[in-house]
Protein backbone atom coordinates (compact mmCIF):
# COMPACT_ATOMS: atom_id res chain seq x y z
CA UNK A 1 0.00 0.00 0.00
CA UNK A 2 2.72 2.50 0.98
CA UNK A 3 4.95 1.37 -1.88
CA UNK A 4 2.15 1.81 -4.42
CA UNK A 5 1.39 5.30 -3.09
CA UNK A 6 5.06 6.30 -3.26
CA UNK A 7 5.32 4.92 -6.80
CA UNK A 8 2.21 6.84 -7.92
CA UNK A 9 3.56 10.05 -6.37
CA UNK A 10 6.90 9.53 -8.13
CA UNK A 11 5.18 8.93 -11.49
CA UNK A 12 3.16 12.15 -11.08
CA UNK A 13 6.38 14.06 -10.39
CA UNK A 14 8.07 12.50 -13.43
CA UNK A 15 5.18 13.35 -15.77
CA UNK A 16 5.08 16.97 -14.56
CA UNK A 17 8.86 17.43 -14.94
CA UNK A 18 8.89 15.74 -18.37
CA UNK A 19 6.40 18.37 -19.55
CA UNK A 20 8.68 21.12 -18.21
CA UNK A 21 11.71 19.72 -20.07
CA UNK A 22 9.94 18.89 -23.33
CA UNK A 23 11.71 21.84 -24.99
CA UNK A 24 15.13 20.11 -24.58
CA UNK A 25 15.35 17.30 -27.15
CA UNK A 26 17.60 14.33 -26.50
CA UNK A 27 18.66 11.66 -28.95
CA UNK A 28 20.87 8.61 -28.99
CA UNK A 29 22.23 9.74 -32.35
CA UNK A 30 25.71 11.21 -32.36
CA UNK A 31 24.70 13.72 -35.02
CA UNK A 32 23.40 17.20 -34.23
CA UNK A 33 19.70 17.82 -34.66
CA UNK A 34 20.45 21.26 -36.16
CA UNK A 35 23.74 20.79 -38.07
CA UNK A 36 23.49 24.18 -39.84
CA UNK A 37 23.82 26.11 -36.55
CA UNK A 38 27.22 27.02 -35.08
CA UNK A 39 28.08 25.22 -31.85
CA UNK A 40 29.35 27.46 -29.06
CA UNK A 41 30.21 24.64 -26.66
CA UNK A 42 29.51 21.03 -25.82
CA UNK A 43 29.62 19.48 -22.37
CA UNK A 44 29.42 15.93 -21.06
CA UNK A 45 26.39 15.74 -18.76
CA UNK A 46 24.96 12.97 -16.62
CA UNK A 47 22.12 12.10 -14.30
CA UNK A 48 21.73 9.08 -12.08
CA UNK A 49 19.00 7.57 -9.96
CA UNK A 50 18.67 4.67 -7.54
CA UNK A 51 15.17 3.30 -6.93
CA UNK A 52 14.47 0.57 -4.38
CA UNK A 53 11.87 -2.14 -4.75
CA UNK A 54 9.34 -2.45 -1.95
CA UNK A 55 8.82 -5.64 0.02
CA UNK A 56 5.48 -6.59 -1.59
CA UNK A 57 6.84 -6.27 -5.13
CA UNK A 58 9.86 -8.32 -4.17
CA UNK A 59 7.56 -11.09 -2.92
CA UNK A 60 5.47 -10.99 -6.10
CA UNK A 61 8.63 -11.12 -8.23
CA UNK A 62 9.81 -14.18 -6.28
CA UNK A 63 6.52 -15.95 -7.00
CA UNK A 64 6.70 -14.96 -10.67
CA UNK A 65 10.19 -16.47 -10.94
CA UNK A 66 8.73 -19.86 -10.05
CA UNK A 67 6.26 -19.89 -12.96
CA UNK A 68 8.10 -17.66 -15.44
CA UNK A 69 6.93 -14.70 -17.46
CA UNK A 70 7.28 -10.95 -17.33
CA UNK A 71 7.97 -9.40 -13.94
CA UNK A 72 5.85 -6.23 -14.08
CA UNK A 73 7.08 -5.01 -10.69
CA UNK A 74 10.64 -4.86 -11.99
CA UNK A 75 9.52 -3.25 -15.27
CA UNK A 76 7.96 -0.30 -13.45
CA UNK A 77 11.03 -0.04 -11.21
CA UNK A 78 13.36 0.27 -14.22
CA UNK A 79 10.97 2.60 -16.07
CA UNK A 80 10.84 5.02 -13.15
CA UNK A 81 14.60 4.95 -12.65
CA UNK A 82 15.33 5.45 -16.36
CA UNK A 83 12.95 8.38 -16.73
CA UNK A 84 14.21 9.98 -13.50
CA UNK A 85 17.87 9.65 -14.60
CA UNK A 86 17.12 11.33 -17.96
CA UNK A 87 15.27 14.14 -16.18
CA UNK A 88 18.20 14.69 -13.82
CA UNK A 89 20.52 14.78 -16.83
CA UNK A 90 18.38 17.48 -18.45
CA UNK A 91 18.21 19.43 -15.18
CA UNK A 92 22.03 19.41 -15.00
CA UNK A 93 22.41 21.47 -18.19
CA UNK A 94 20.10 24.50 -18.10
CA UNK A 95 20.32 26.59 -21.23
CA UNK A 96 21.39 23.70 -23.46
CA UNK A 97 19.72 23.49 -26.86
CA UNK A 98 19.88 19.70 -27.28
CA UNK A 99 21.46 16.54 -25.93
CA UNK A 100 23.08 14.13 -28.35
CA UNK A 101 24.63 10.70 -27.95
CA UNK A 102 22.39 9.91 -24.98
CA UNK A 103 23.34 6.61 -23.34
CA UNK A 104 21.71 4.76 -20.47
CA UNK A 105 23.41 2.20 -18.21
CA UNK A 106 21.60 0.07 -15.65
CA UNK A 107 22.86 -1.84 -12.66
CA UNK A 108 21.10 -3.86 -10.00
CA UNK A 109 22.01 -3.53 -6.37
CA UNK A 110 21.49 -6.87 -4.65
CA UNK A 111 19.32 -7.33 -1.63
CA UNK A 112 20.17 -9.58 1.29
CA UNK A 113 19.57 -12.81 -0.62
CA UNK A 114 21.99 -13.77 -3.41
CA UNK A 115 20.46 -13.19 -6.83
CA UNK A 116 17.76 -10.87 -5.51
CA UNK A 117 17.27 -7.27 -6.57
CA UNK A 118 17.02 -4.71 -3.78
CA UNK A 119 17.20 -1.66 -5.98
CA UNK A 120 18.26 -0.55 -9.43
CA UNK A 121 20.65 2.21 -10.42
CA UNK A 122 20.38 3.95 -13.77
CA UNK A 123 23.01 6.30 -15.16
CA UNK A 124 22.13 8.50 -18.15
CA UNK A 125 24.88 10.44 -19.89
CA UNK A 126 25.30 12.38 -23.09
CA UNK A 127 26.62 15.55 -24.69
CA UNK A 128 24.81 18.83 -24.10
CA UNK A 129 25.06 21.14 -27.10
CA UNK A 130 24.96 24.92 -26.75
CA UNK A 131 24.47 26.87 -30.00
CA UNK A 132 25.43 30.46 -30.68
CA UNK A 133 22.38 32.70 -30.89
Amino acid sequence: MFGRAAEARHYRSIVQREKEWLHLPSTSSRYLLQPARRVESSVLVHGSCVVAIDYFKRAVASLRSLVGGAVKSHETLIDRARREAVLRLKESCPGAHEIVNLRIETSSISGAAPGSVGSVEVLAYGTAIYYRD
